[in-house]
């Protein structure tokens, strides 16, 4: 019984044959193994390393199994941005009259928005947290949205239903695409409940790409498919997915986005099974990473004692697009073998980044050729027995010694990268290009054997999954039997997908907990992987006598071969306006004391309130789409912002907030007019004809950035201010209050067009009680709004120049990036900062028992990337782990304990702010705090009003969150600096 693996990379493609009676074999079953240059149309270059492991061996071709290949091919069509291969796509959302703050394709690169773009509908639809309708789907509204897009020549269509997670009988999305198909049959329809879990625009993202993919996708398979029928093969065939584990053809030609990562994943999963899984089990007290080089890239992931890859996990961008599907962490950098290596006249060294690629044989100097390559270094230095070494005696031993060392630092780096903590790393060494790898390399590492198949051989080894992903509603339910349940649902998947029933084990089980609902909504994450059957069911041969004209259809993916096919597609996307400016050089337009607003400005203020948001506030992200999306249809004149010095004491502020769980509203997207109708709402009550300003409840997350919108629908400004100078968990945490202004009437609204009011309450905390029940009522995603304030409150009580603070951090961060200077330093130059702590997050808990999320985070030291005098040196404080506790907010950041009897070592404790930085500067909200990641901890003092009297830090203190320790001060507040002070030009 045999099995065959193939794997198209960019320069090769390789494939293996093996024995599976002898797996446990020393030569691990492996029979067989051919490289081959990869072609341009990629099915030519499988049927030749295909053709070539069968003629080696000599096995009776009805003997094999399975084919199983891994390809970058789909992946690449989206990142090429090649419109031969890529459809426009028709977008439908069920989602009642929520959702339309955020278009479709709102965060798209321009290019890739260019091609696949098509209409987009919001139909009736879609359900709330807790599983009710929205509202009912009508049929009538499918049919004629589904005569629209065939009658605009669209065949591409991406149905994505508001909590389609909950929609387990496929009551919306799968009727909606039922009903589609019953007019127009040709249709290739993707329902985002097959894609991905919540948060509505990643997911919608992702069943764009795989419905934009799908035509191209099929073709290729089939072209697959063709290559086995000419090879005489009657077996099954596999795509790999991103996981490490198989999908059928028939269901990735369905997929085909499943499958994008599936080149780094198998030979992370091909050097775990080479290696033997009991050297993995005796590594437990290491970290196992997977080193593979190829000619061109060096793609680092890491291993769990499962045998299986470490999760990215945060969102993954496609081609600059945010997606939510599960992939493999994987850190890429430009070394391969073929990576070019240049001196100049002062003997500085630089390895890369670009690379000769698949010309190595011709280019590298030891082949005969005129370029400098790592493989050159390597055998000059005697580590590397390729080509011919005479060709590089003439390099001096300084230029040897300083890029041995180079490409030494370079993988150092990148492999300390992927570290979880300073414990050792021991590294399974693959690929091609693995001969650049230096020996004297400080971590344990091994090349197993057929180390340069490995590829090939993990997908010769995958293993079939079923998964389930789905969002259940426990309160008043017998939890363990819904998990009994969804562990079921994902074992019959397995089986169902050709896995045998004996050995299927849950290999993953999580469970999310969302936030601020009181039904204990719960996401349920359940892996179930078994061996693929050793006898297919009949439903998987392919018959060679009988095959399908469609399989013999003309492969037209050979079009790619053709001059003129496209680059690869700019960076510059509708979610970063940034990328297309000199940052050194721009100014906002401020005249007469007003700031005119601009998408690079919005860009900027919505990363700054992520990092003022202190793990709270909602997404700045999506706030920050919903207002591009105004700038480009209005103009940059839509929205404008004035100093509170420039307030008449009489002059009415209002204000306007997202209230509700963040896990919610990034689903149930806000329609827009939920925060105008609070404000049109109380004003009514009030009797107020008129304002003259709108301000930010708190500058955090979101929230910080939600009144842009409010000033563009009233033509007021916004006041470049807040009332919390932070994120802050409760509607009573708003500084005017903790003064002693009223914050009653308050009017809460949905898209639905049902509002409410609360006139009176015994005290802020009742009130805030009262407000958490409607709120729950009205799905738990709403728009607030409380009593308006003069401008006299407003220039005494609220926290001054928020917005140009949110400004400056993001530009500073910006800056920082686009300069390679470290962005901690760059933030202290706007702000005082501390930092406190750098590490990667080794745990992460959270409880919701109260109603609220309640959670704490355990960040582990990590070791810099740089040598000292051979000594490796800390970046934090001794060998403890950090804490931080958290209620959406990030409220205290200590030490653990060394010693039990030790007193913990408070870093810093609300109301100072605590933010957590990934590794680009972007700061992470509490719902996006996950294991592996790399961040930096960093403290910002309050300001006075937060600590001026005691009456201020009872409820923005530690005593009001129960947090058993005295504030401190961590430094000494600064008052931002002003945008319109700095740069206002008066005509």
């Amino acid at each position: 019984m045999y099995r065959i693996g193939c794997d198209v990379g960019g320069t090769n493609t390789d494939a293996v044959l093996l024995d599976i009676s002898r797996l446990s074999s020393s030569s691990k079953g492996v029979l067989a193994t051919h490289k081959t240059t990869t072609t341009p149309n990629v099915t030519d270059g499988i049927r030749t390393a295909i053709e070539k492991v069968l003629v080696k061996s000599g096995v009776d071709r009805d003997e094999v199994i399975n084919v199983a290949i891994g390809t970058t091919h789909f992946v690449n069509a989206v990142v090429e941005g090649d419109a031969r291969r890529l459809d426009r796509v028709a977008c439908v959302r069920l989602c009642g009259p929520y959702t339309r703050s955020i278009p479709p394709f709102s965060d798209y690169p321009y290019a890739l928005r260019e091609i696949v773009e098509g209409p987009c509908f919001h139909l009736d639809g879609g359900l709330e947290v807790d599983g009710r309708e929205i509202k009912p789907l009508s049929p009538d509204q499918v049919r004629e949205t589904a005569d629209a897009i065939y009658s605009a020549g669209i065949r591409a269509v991406a149905i994505v239903g508001v909590f389609s997670a909950l929609d387990h009988e496929g009551i919306h999305e799968e009727r909606c695409r039922q009903l589609m198909l019953k007019s127009y049959p040709d249709l290739l329809i993707v329902t985002s409940n097959t894609i991905g879990g919540p948060g509505l625009l990643v997911r919608e993202n992702a069943t764009i790409l795989n419905a934009a993919i799908l035509r191209f996708a099929g073709r290729t398979i089939r072209g697959f498919r063709r290559a086995m029928h000419e090879l005489a093969l009657t077996c099954p065939l596999f795509l790999t997915q991103n996981d490490g584990t198989l999908i059928e053809a028939s269901a990735a030609a369905k997929l085909p986005i499943k499958t994008f990562a599936s080149g780094p994943t198998n030979s992370l999963m091909g050097a775990a099974f080479l290696q033997g899984h009991g050297t993995l089990q005796d590594l437990r007290d290491k970290q196992v990473l997977v080193v593979d080089i190829g000619g061109t890239t060096t793609d680092i992931c890491a291993l769990l004692p499962s045998g299986f890859p470490r999760k990215a996990a945060s969102s993954v961008e496609i081609g600059g697009v945010r997606t939510a599907f599960s992939m493999p962490e994987v850190y890429s950098i430009g070394l391969g073998g073929g990576t070019r290596v240049r001196a100049d006249d002062r003997g500085e060294v630089t390895i890369g980044p670009d690379s000769v690629g698949h010309n190595l044989v011709q280019d590298a100097l030891v082949f005969g050729g005129e370029t400098l390559t790592t493989s050159d270094i390597m055998v000059a230095a005697g580590v590397a027995r390729i080509g011919d070494a005479e060709k590089v005696t003439a390099l001096s031993r300084e230029l040897v010694a300083a890029a041995v060392a180079g490409i030494k630092r370079t993988l150092e780096k990148a492999i300390d990268k992927m570290k979880v903590s300073a414990s050792p790393a021991f590294v399974l060494l693959v690929g091609g290009g693995s001969v650049v790898f230096p020996p004297d390399m400080i971590m344990e590492h091994i090349k197993p054997i057929h180390h340069d198949s490995a590829n090939a051989v993990g997908a010769a080894i995958a293993k079939i999954a079923g998964e389930i992903d789905v969002v259940e509603i426990l309160a008043g339910r017998d939890e363990d039997q819904i998990l009994e349940d969804a562990k079921q649902k994902a074992i019959a998947a397995a089986v169902a997908r050709g896995a045998s029933e004996k050995d299927v084990t849950i290999a993953e089980l999580s469970k999310i907990p969302l936030q601020y609902v009181n039904n204990k909504a719960t996401r349920l994450l359940v892996k179930a992987v078994g061996c693929l059957k050793t006898r297919p069911d009949s439903s998987q041969i392919v018959d060679s006598q009988s095959i399908d004209l469609d399989i013999m259809e003309t492969d037209t993916s050979s079009a790619e071969a053709k001059p003129g096919s496209p680059r690869k597609l700019e960076t510059a996307s509708m979610a970063q306006p940034s990328l297309e400016i000199d940052l050194s050089s721009y100014r906002p337009k401020v005249h007469s004391g007003v700031w005119y607003v601009s998408a690079i400005d919005v860009e900027f203020c919505a990363l700054g309130c992520g990092i003022l948001g202190t793990g709270g506030g909602g997404s700045s992200h999506n706030v920050m789409l919903y207002v591009l999306d105004i700038i480009r249809t209005q103009g940059e004149g839509a929205i404008r912002v004035m100093s509170p010095d420039a307030l008449n004491d009489d002059d009415i502020c209002v204000f306007g907030s997202g209230y509700g769980a963040p896990s919610v509203s990034d689903e149930r997207l806000q329609s827009g007019e939920e925060i105008p109708a609070t404000v049109d709402e109380l004003n009514k009550l009030l009797g107020h004809k008129s304002f003259q300003g709108i301000v930010a409840v708190e500058i955090g997350g979101g929230n910080g950035i939600v009144t842009f919108p409010t000033s563009a629908r009233f033509s007021v400004p916004v006041i470049d201010c807040d009332l919390m100078g932070r994120a802050y968990p409760t509607a009573e945490h708003c500084t005017p209050y903790v003064y002693g202004h009223p914050v009653m009437p308050v009017a809460m609204a949905d898209a639905k067009g049902n509002v409410s009011i609360v006139v009176r309450a015994e005290n802020n905390t009742k009130l805030e009680g009262m407000l958490r029940t409607t709120c729950v009522e009205l799905g738990n995603a709403v728009g607030v709004t409380g009593k308006p304030l003069d401008g006299r409150v407003i220039k005494e009580f609220a926290i001054p120049n928020t917005l140009s603070q949110a400004w400056f951090l993001g530009r500073a961060v910006h800056l920082a990036r686009r300069n390679k200077i470290d962005f901690i330093e760059a933030i202290g130059d706007v702000t005082p900062v501390k930092l406190l702590y750098t590490g990667k997050i080794v745990d992460v808990s959270r409880d919701v028992s109260r109603g609220y999320t309640v959670g704490k985070c355990t960040i582990a030291p990590v070791l810099t990337d740089e040598l000292r005098g051979g000594v490796r040196h800390e970046t934090t404080k001794g060998s403890r782990n950090l804490i931080i506790t958290f209620q959406n907010e990030y409220l205290i950041a200590y030490l653990e304990e060394a010693e039990p009897e030790q007193k913990r070592e408070v870093l810093c404790v609300v109301p100072d702010l605590i933010s957590i930085l990934g590794s680009n500067g972007e700061a992470l909200g509490s719902p996006d705090l996950r294991y592996g990641l790399q961040v930096k901890v960093i403290g910002m003092p309050a300001h006075p009003l937060w600590t001026a009297t005691e009456q201020a830090l009872r409820i923005g203190g530690p005593e009001f969150f129960k947090l058993d320790v005295p504030w401190r001060p961590l430094g000494e507040y600064q008052k931002p600096k002003s945008v319109i002070d700095v740069y206002n030009e008066t005509t």
